[in-house]
């Protein structure tokens, strides 16, 4: 039985594999429905196309204009610090 940490890994990795399909790489327009749909009580919808443009650019560390699983975590690494930082500022008042 996994224990509710390995349970969210594994959904961050099918979560990842929804979008990306079979390639295992996502492209712009996948990465906005992700975020979209998946992060959207995390993240304000993304609808200006310089912030996307920007986001892809910085995760996009290989150049190749995709966003492999690898370029994808850091990501969920500032939207989850981001969450934690909330949650420790709205629990000290």
């Amino acid at each position: 039985m996994s224990s509710d940490l390995e349970n969210a890994m594994i959904t961050i990795v099918k979560i990842f594999h929804k979008y990306s399909g079979n390639k295992c790489k996502l492209k712009k327009v996948d990465l906005k429905d992700l975020m979209n749909n998946e992060m959207s009580q995390f993240i304000l919808k993304i609808q200006d196309k310089d912030t996307l443009d920007m986001l892809f650019y910085d995760l996009d560390e290989n150049g190749d204009r995709e966003i492999d699983f690898q370029e994808f975590i850091p990501l969920i690494a500032m939207v989850t610090s981001a969450c934690h930082d909330l949650f420790m500022m709205e629990h000290d008042h």
